[in-house]
């Protein structure tokens, strides 16, 4: 009996040791696009940060509840006039070369992004009205701008802003997103463009942030990255075991994945904007406010969104997501799907139907919607849908799907009536990208509206500090835009994931794109 029992005892040291242990094995990520560049600092796509935040670790983190949390700094603290940030930096953190992380490293890691010969798409524009980094001593870091810049956290906290070793980008200069050094817990290994991704695990990280439930090294020894741009072969690829997560599965195949057992199906919310369309108003007939308003109110949008997504992703109401920070619930009832009133709107505005041929018209000009359309997002489904409700209030609508190249350039002329975009983003400053006056030539102000009041409040919302008035801030602006017909929106961006059903403490950042693969593990079953 008593050798009994101390069997047991030791079987169950060996079962709880081995809980704590890396699980090792190797993962297989389905990504959906192959980019053209995956250095955070130039280039631009979600894609991107899927693997490459699991390779760099951020000055700070914001934890899936929303707060921020100290990364590579220990604490920080902004000025009292909101012009700088200093950050007391870790000091036992070393890069994958074995290079110190310290303040240099963040001086030369902002510095590169601000630097106009990087030609930075997109971290440069998270950067805000950056100024320069001043370094205290060997840990602390003071970072100034020439006006207060309440972003600038949700910026840190991506990838984009990413702390990248000084020594790395000097050997490798235009090589360097083929040979990435960060300090997470992966270690960037192989990029081969078109084909795969692959990174190793980091045996010396021991500095991961205070969300994750264990520390020290992650638990899986590989993960690789492959791309699968058409979504037809995503769920097949799952399916037949030749990836454990894949990203974005269409609907239609995620109805399938929800229902077995094998999978399990990882809706994530996308903060930032919606599907959109916004409506040219510098051009008629989008240039008047009633007809704008009757294009919103012409359209079934919970239809639309069930039509297309399925249960997976609701119908938006305005031009921020539900989880985006400041989001405005109460203009979710103010354009309800109302045709009759659409209508009224619509011949109030001098579009009647004379010929009852079905097509209003006025002054002879039959009532009719250049719609520029590009291929992703399942806008050409959405269209589709659109076209045939606009129909029934006597609208046509001419379509042109393009690459979102040749949709710039027919932007950039004005030639349409509605075009399709969005930006993701924690924070609700993305609204100056699409709606500042300073952004409608040569930016994606695609509505091409002008507004001093609209441009103060995006200029108040992005200097205050404070978060309660800041929501305040932001509430105006949403309302101002839907009260302004600016967009068509469409429905809440939800990022569809999948994996096998032995892929286990898989997440999402709050991003909603990149996942969190510190903790993740692989069984068998």
């Amino acid at each position: 009996m008593k050798r009994y029992l101390v069997f047991l005892v030791v079987v169950s040291i060996v079962l709880v040791s081995c809980e704590g242990q890396p699980s090792g094995g190797t993962l297989v990520y389905g990504l959906t696009l192959a980019p053209s560049g995956i250095d955070p600092h130039i280039d631009a796509s979600s894609e991107l940060g899927i693997p490459l935040t699991n390779v760099y670790d951020p000055l700070v983190w914001l934890a899936p509840d929303g707060v921020f949390v100290p990364g590579l700094c220990r604490s920080w603290e902004i000025g009292e006039a909101g012009l700088t940030y200093t950050f007391r930096l870790r000091n036992d953190v070393t890069f994958h070369d074995g290079m110190p992380f310290n303040a240099e490293a963040v001086r030369f890691s902002l510095d590169r992004i601000a630097d106009p010969e990087t030609q930075s798409r997109k971290a440069r524009g998270m950067l805000g009205p950056y100024d320069r980094t001043e370094i205290v001593d060997d840990h602390t870091v003071r970072i100034h701008f020439t006006e207060p810049y309440a972003p600038f956290l949700a910026s840190l906290s991506t990838v984009y802003l990413a702390m990248v070793s000084p020594a790395a980008v000097a050997e490798w200069g235009n090589e360097y997103q083929f040979h990435q050094v960060g300090t997470g817990p992966f270690i960037f290994e192989e990029y081969v463009p078109k084909d795969r991704l692959t990174l190793v695990r980091n045996p010396d990280y021991d500095w991961g942030p205070s969300f994750f439930d264990h520390e020290g090294p992650p638990r899986l020894d590989k993960v690789t990255f492959r791309f699968y741009a058409d979504p037809a072969t995503r769920a097949l690829a799952l399916e037949s075991g030749e990836a454990d997560v894949m990203g974005e599965i269409p609907p239609q195949d995620a109805i399938r994945l929800d229902g077995s057992a094998e999978y399990e199906l990882m809706p994530v919310p996308v903060p930032g904007q919606p599907l959109q369309f916004f409506m040219n108003t510098q051009r008629s007939p989008t240039d008047d406010l009633r007809v704008r308003q009757a294009l919103i109110l012409a359209v079934n949008r919970p239809v639309v969104a069930k039509t297309v997504f399925e249960k997976y992703s609701p119908a938006a109401y305005g031009p921020l997501n539900r989880s985006t920070f400041a989001y405005a619930a109460d203009i979710e009832g103010v354009y309800a799907y109302d045709p009759e009133q659409a209508a009224a709107l619509l011949e109030d505005a001098g579009w009647t139907d004379s010929d009852a041929d079905g097509v209003r018209d006025r002054d002879g000009e039959p009532l009719k919607l250049e719609v520029i359309l590009m291929g992703w997002g399942y806008i050409p489904e959405v269209a589709q849908i659109l076209q045939d409700q606009l129909r029934d209030v006597g609208v046509t609508v001419e379509s042109r799907q393009m690459t979102f190249s040749n949709a710039l350039g027919e932007v950039a002329e004005g030639q349409y009536h509605l075009a399709p975009f969005l930006f993701s983003n924690s924070d609700p400053d993305i609204l100056r990208t699409t709606f500042h006056s300073a952004n409608v030539e040569g930016g994606f102000n695609w509505s091409r509206f002008s507004d001093p009041e609209l441009d103060t409040w995006l200029d108040e919302g992005r200097q205050e500090l404070d978060d309660e008035t800041r929501s305040r801030i932001y509430a105006n602006i949403q309302r101002h835009i839907m009260e302004q017909a600016l967009i068509l929106p469409i429905r809440d961006y939800v990022n569809l994931n999948a994996a096998q059903a032995g892929v286990e403490n898989l997440r999402y950042d709050r991003q909603g794109w990149f996942p969190l693969l510190y903790e993740v593990t692989v069984s068998e079953s």
